[in-house]
């Protein structure tokens, strides 16, 4: 129990920072993240490489939130939600089903998907 508790700190940590740091960034900058965030894919720099490689792990993280609950309409939203905000939505929904599957990390991945065997 006590490396689930260690995830569930990082998961925390990993969420309030960052939505901390975006709560300083609208600040200075407002909210035109999709012209910048395109800008940069666009650009062929570093910067772009990153912004699609991160743009490939959110799309990823949401349409597995999506598949595990069967693509209820609920999680479809939920799902989307993980697309466009990160890991401010990801880490607590991971933290709750850490919780709701007391630690048991195959049911956490699966969730009831009886069709798909590990």
């Amino acid at each position: 129990m006590k490396k689930l508790s260690l995830l569930q700190l990082l998961l925390a940590l990993q969420a309030i920072l960052v939505l901390i740091y975006t709560v300083i960034v609208i600040q200075n900058y407002g909210v035109g993240i999709i012209e910048n965030f395109t800008s940069n894919i666009l650009s062929m720099t570093w910067a772009g490489q990153f912004n699609l490689d991160f743009l490939s792990y959110l799309i990823l993280s949401g349409l597995w939130v999506m598949w595990r609950n069967k693509f209820s309409f609920s999680y479809i939203l939920l799902g989307t939600l993980c697309m466009i905000i990160g890991i401010i939505i990801f880490a607590p929904y991971i933290s709750y089903l850490l919780i709701k599957e007391n630690g048991d990390l195959k049911k956490v991945l699966i969730g009831k998907q009886n069709d798909f065997a590990i």
